[in-house]
């Protein structure tokens, strides 16, 4: 029974994706953030369970990228198609409002493609190369969640939206090395992004539900810092 584990807890992240499209769909954003929460632990638990049980296996391999794709594309997907809906266009872009929200459905479509290159990519044993979809979701759940009124607000509009929701997409699949918060001892040395790192997230905490986003820009801009010194 307990070669079924992991697999079990891939589909509870599948799950938790489903119940978030569904509830962005309905404009339930709080409960469509805390499914993506609970859907990223059951993502780093399932990894982690099958490796200590030594059961990995090509299905679950190819089952964790489908939930993948429900939980960290399609439901962050779903939540910036509502967002579309809600934010403020200028009037030249006003004919286009009916249309513009499917455009939030290529966060879906990026992430799908992203995780079927990380399968097939053997550089990302230790590191990323482009942005991880659950931090990519992450980010834009508590975004939305965080900063609902601003989106909303004339000093956001929907050129702002495209514009941002391009560049995390072009970096979903981008050829730019992110590290990975995977730590093989607990030394300064070789940990020093990862140490640097948690040290910015413990500041941004106070945040509240917006320290997610914060904390993946941070990510982000640590990980390009050290691209261009060749840290990573």
């Amino acid at each position: 029974m307990l070669s079924f584990l992991p697999n079990t807890l891939t589909l509870c992240n599948l799950l938790c994706g489903c119940m978030a499209t569904g509830a962005a769909f309905h404009a339930h954003f709080e409960w469509a953030f805390c499914m993506i929460i609970l859907g990223a632990v059951f993502d780093f638990f399932d990894g982690m369970v099958a490796r200590l049980l030594g059961v990995s296996s090509p299905i679950g391999k190819e089952l964790d990228s489908l939930a993948d794709v429900v939980t960290f594309g399609v439901a962050p997907s779903a939540m910036v198609f509502q967002l579309y809906g809600m934010v403020v266009y200028p009037s030249w872009l006003a004919p286009l409002s009916s249309y513009l929200p499917y455009a939030g459905l290529l966060i879906a479509a990026f992430s799908a493609l992203r995780l079927a290159k990380f399968n097939l990519d053997t550089r990302q044993a230790t590191s990323f190369i482009g942005l991880p979809t659950p931090a990519n979701a992450l980010f834009w759940s508590s975004l939305i969640v965080g900063q609902l009124p601003w989106l909303m607000s004339a000093r956001f509009n929907a050129v702002w939206l495209f514009l941002f929701e391009m560049m995390f997409c072009l970096l979903l699949v981008a050829e730019v090395p992110l590290f990975a918060l995977k730590f093989k001892n607990l030394k300064w040395t070789g940990n020093q992004l990862r140490y640097i790192f948690l040290a910015g997230c413990l500041v941004l905490l106070p945040l509240g539900v917006s320290a997610f986003a914060c904390i993946v820009l941070w990510y982000i801009g640590l990980s390009l810092a050290a691209w261009r010194l060749r840290l990573v």
